[in-house]
């Protein structure tokens, strides 16, 4: 059994000191974190070294938190205030807790102290922090939550291994100038006439064949999704995946107290846009909200940075400059979903729209029946559905010969006039939605959709399919 130079370094001081953590066999040996702990697992399945896994939760302050610490909380920063209209809007979120905790009563909108905010669990944090960076849970259990909320503090998931040598690894005998690697400077410096080589055997069984390069299956199926709808006379949409909630959203009229725009759906960017969107669009979308939500429409809300939750931002933002036409998308979306073999957090949508003064829903039928004929489905159906944007809706079903069952791929139908009067479009848009996966799961019997993204070209799925032998079948 031969060692590689790392881990006879890692063994050789496993000897003297019987047992230690990651950090210290780095110091020991100037290794890095990386090659330390790669070598100790390799000495594990060699039965040479045990290992125990060890991970620790700890909480580091923020750039926000050193400021505040170095400076005022907010609760004391109240203190300098006699009215509420007179506090900071950065800070007059601590009224309602201060209040809820008994510290202050407000009457006709003069703030009265009732106990001294000195005595305010949250002020222990911060003489905590006037000498330390990083913490336990122990240390800011009181007040973990709302200092993680305030973003003063972040938390850090660490690793760290233990490594005791075995039996096996004490007897192994360690040769100080073995070579495995023939290099220049081995050559140049004869340091291998006085050397022991590392054993290895090359066999011709052992050795794959060259494989050529190949395309990505996902770029394959969507230059075949692009070459149809240039083909049908469509124009191709392009846009950023950092969107903003008003394009994502507003433009289509999502309420902005809707549960999807939540985290628990978005993902969030920690900055606002600063694009220049045209006022008078904005006043007809806030009209148009307020009028059929009966709420408060709020610009700030608009304006948050998240990455696009779908392609529909792009026919929002198309509408809005070109008021007639056939565009299509083919783009990356992002959603806040646990991942397994059918969700991801990152996937692809299809996205097409149709705007003329001359079209109607039999159109837009005939449109999703032909595109899916060239795609290779020859067993396509509708049914009635309900989507917020558009209104008749429907679902599009394709026709799985191995499941002998329909399934889902899409939704498709008529733009609300609550998102087309807005935009000031004068004509009938349909529009559709198509997944990509789904369908591309289907044409080449894949089951797991993580098949597409994995980096590795050895087996990954149930049914044993190598990504390079993937093959899409061939439409008429």
């Amino acid at each position: 059994m031969q060692l590689t130079k790392n881990e006879m370094l890692i063994l050789k001081e496993l000897k003297k000191i019987k047992s230690a953590n990651d950090l210290l066999l780095m110091s020991l040996t100037g290794l890095n974190a990386d090659a330390v702990r790669r070598s100790c697992y390799f000495l594990s399945e060699k039965n040479l070294v045990t290992i125990k896994e060890n991970r620790e939760i700890k909480y580091r302050l923020t750039e926000l938190g050193k400021e505040v610490v170095n400076a005022y909380l907010p609760e004391e920063l109240i203190a300098n205030y006699e009215y509420v209209k007179d506090v900071p809007k950065d800070i007059v979120f601590v009224l309602n807790q201060l209040k809820e905790k008994g510290f202050i009563k407000i009457e006709a909108g003069k703030i009265i102290f009732l106990k001294d905010v000195k005595g305010l669990p949250l002020l222990k944090f911060k003489e905590l922090a006037k000498n330390k960076e990083e913490f336990s849970y122990n240390e800011i259990a009181d007040f973990v939550e709302e200092l993680i909320k305030r973003k003063y503090i972040k938390e850090e998931k660490k690793m760290f291994l233990d490594v005791e040598i075995t039996e096996n690894g004490l007897a192994y005998y360690i040769e100080e100038n073995v070579i495995g690697k023939i290099t220049r400077d081995v050559l140049e410096k004869k340091t291998w006439k006085n050397a022991m080589f590392r054993e290895y055997v090359i066999k011709p069984e052992d050795v794959e064949s060259a494989e050529i390069g190949k395309e990505q299956i996902l770029n394959i199926f969507i230059n075949r999704i692009k070459e149809i709808f240039l083909s049908m006379g469509f124009q191709e949409m392009k846009g950023n995946y950092v969107e903003t909630s008003f394009w994502n959203f507003d433009a289509l009229y999502q309420p902005q107290d809707h549960p999807s725009r939540d985290l628990a759906d978005t993902f969030f960017l920690p900055f606002e846009s600063d694009e220049e969107i045209d006022e008078e669009l904005i006043k007809r979308v806030k009209e148009q909200h307020e009028k059929g939500w009966k709420i408060e429409w709020k610009i700030e809300e608009a304006m948050k940075c998240i990455l696009r939750t779908h392609t529909t931002v792009l026919s929002a933002r198309t509408l809005a400059k070109y008021k007639k036409g056939k565009f299509f998308a083919v783009g990356r979306v992002f959603r806040n979903e646990a991942i397994d073999y059918k969700h991801l957090a990152e996937f692809h949508q299809v996205e097409g729209i149709i705007a003329d003064e001359n079209v109607n829903f039999r159109h837009l039928l005939w449109i999703l029946k032909e595109f899916f004929l060239r795609l290779g489905f020859d067993k396509i159906r509708f049914r009635p559905s309900y989507f917020p944007y558009t209104e008749p809706s429907l679902e599009i079903e394709v026709f799985f010969e191995k499941k002998n069952d329909w399934i889902e791929i899409g939704g498709a139908g008529i733009f609300r006039k609550e998102v087309t009067e807005p935009l000031q479009c004068v004509y009938p848009v349909l529009a559709f939605g198509l997944s990509l996966e789904r369908p591309l799961m289907l044409i080449t019997d894949i089951d797991d959709i993580r098949a597409f993204y994995t980096n590795d070209f050895d087996i990954y799925t149930k049914n044993h399919i190598l990504l390079r032998q993937m093959k899409i079948k061939k439409a008429d």
